[in-house]
């Protein structure tokens, strides 16, 4: 399977913190896994331009980098056969940011959560609505849609309270396309609706913002003293205890086997010390981090090696995915060599040749697209209840471009959905070899 025929999905770590257990079994884990999908493209990148918003500290963010590269690396993740890169070594994301910025609504931008969060915090302390507000904080979905959209990415893991960010990502793109032609993809939400969550060392769930983590990579003796210092129940040795609510439970069932786990229900019902599921807990997260943990301490003690995977992994995404289109998008908008685009004569304005799908919407609130060569129409869709409803159709129309079919009186139509109708002056193979040079761009 090609490179482009795979679905490429795009993921981003922040730069903030030590990587602990919770985030190993809530992200870490499941990433490496589908990233060996071979119908998969995948992308991760260390996002330290968004540690910048909520860090101020220099040494931290750079220690983090260090240290969450290295557990990636140790965790399995390949970085040959995945895009893996930081994202300050990518120039073309902030640039992109800018473009985007040009064109990304400032309402949009008010409605943002983060920043809305931040101002009714504001208001309940009776502040000024943008106290402590800084223009990172406000302009971050931009560049979160930048981080998604120079890549073209079609998925974005994320839980729901980051949907929000991937519609504005959306947004963004398709005004872009509307203004200067098909240039992004309209990426879509994978929504994580059952990722593990564990329970930290107070019953809560484990988080840095609660000082409750397990380090991912804390060396054996402190994995050990930590697990022995998780609270429980008084119940003594002998009493039957509960797996619901028991965060040493929960804890093992995210590393145990199916039949480790029925074996540890059955020890809870028949009365098993609390020490006892301590040591156990412990010797089971142990055995399966162990290998992880040697090969993480090979890798921290040698920054300069990962420095090298890093910008390596920079130099083959920009080569391969940034560079060129950035180069496409500074045409698109005019950010161009005079020596080679003659002016403009008469006030008239450069009809490009180059075919594009403009999306829009109408006063009537649906959603439509046409497909433009220069200033010629080629074909004019229907109305679409949602932007979402009209980009799937245009990425079909797209790949099956050669199985479109016009009947008099019944419009353009894709199998059986109706898209619309041809120009006067246009041909059902004008239109399909337009789609495939769209196609054979992205």
């Amino acid at each position: 399977m090609t490179a482009q025929a795979r679905v490429r999905v795009l993921t981003g770590i922040t730069t903030s913190g030590t990587p602990h257990l919770g985030n190993y079994v809530g992200a870490i884990r499941p990433a490496i896994a589908a990233s060996r999908d071979p119908g998969v493209e995948s992308f991760y990148f260390l996002a330290d331009y968004h540690a910048l918003i909520k860090v101020q500290e220099p040494a931290r963010v750079q220690r983090s980098t260090l240290e969450i590269a290295a557990s990636w690396l140790a965790c399995g993740l390949d970085p040959d056969k995945v895009w893996f890169y930081r994202q300050s070594d990518v120039p073309e994301i902030p640039e992109l940011t800018w473009l985007l910025a040009c064109v990304a609504g400032k309402g949009i931008l008010n409605r943002a959560h983060a920043y809305k969060a931040a101002v009714d915090r504001n208001r309940e302390a009776g502040e000024d609505e943008d106290a402590g507000v800084t223009a990172g904080l406000y302009m971050y979905p931009v560049l979160m849609a930048a981080d998604i959209l120079l890549f073209n990415a079609h998925k974005v893991p994320v839980g729901r309270d980051q949907v929000q960010h991937i519609e504005m990502a959306r947004d963004f793109g398709q005004r872009f396309n509307h203004l200067y032609g098909e240039h992004f993809v309209l990426p879509e939400a994978a929504i994580e609706e059952h990722v593990a969550t564990l329970p930290g060392l107070d019953g809560r769930k484990m988080s840095k913002s609660y000082d409750n983590v397990i380090p991912l990579f804390a060396p054996r003796e402190q994995l050990r003293k930590l697990i022995f210092g998780i609270v429980t129940d008084s119940r003594a040795p002998g009493e039957p205890k509960d797996t619901e609510g028991s965060a040493l439970f929960q804890l093992y069932q995210a590393f145990a086997s199916a039949e480790e786990t029925a074996a540890m229900r059955r020890a809870y019902a028949e009365g098993i010390a609390w020490s006892e599921v301590k040591a156990r807990l412990f010797e089971r997260i142990d055995r399966e981090i162990a290998p992880m943990r040697e090969r993480y301490e090979a890798l921290i003690a040698q920054p300069a090696q990962i420095e090298a995977i890093l910008r390596e992994g920079a130099r083959r995404v920009r080569e391969r995915y940034a560079t060129p289109l950035l180069a496409r998008l500074r045409e698109a908008v005019g950010l161009r060599d005079l020596s080679h685009a003659p002016a403009a004569r008469d006030g008239k304005k450069e009809k490009p040749s180059a075919p594009a799908i403009k999306q829009y919407r109408e006063a009537d609130g649906r959603f439509y697209f046409k497909l433009v060569q220069g200033e010629r129409v080629l074909l004019q869709s229907v109305g679409f209840d949602s932007p979402r409803e009209a980009g799937q159709l245009i990425a079909r129309l797209k790949r099956e471009a050669a199985q479109l079919r016009h009947e008099a009186g019944a419009g353009l139509r894709l199998g059986e959905a109706l898209l619309g109708e041809l120009a006067a002056d246009a041909a059902l193979d004008e239109v399909a070899q337009a789609l495939a040079r769209l196609a054979e761009a992205e």
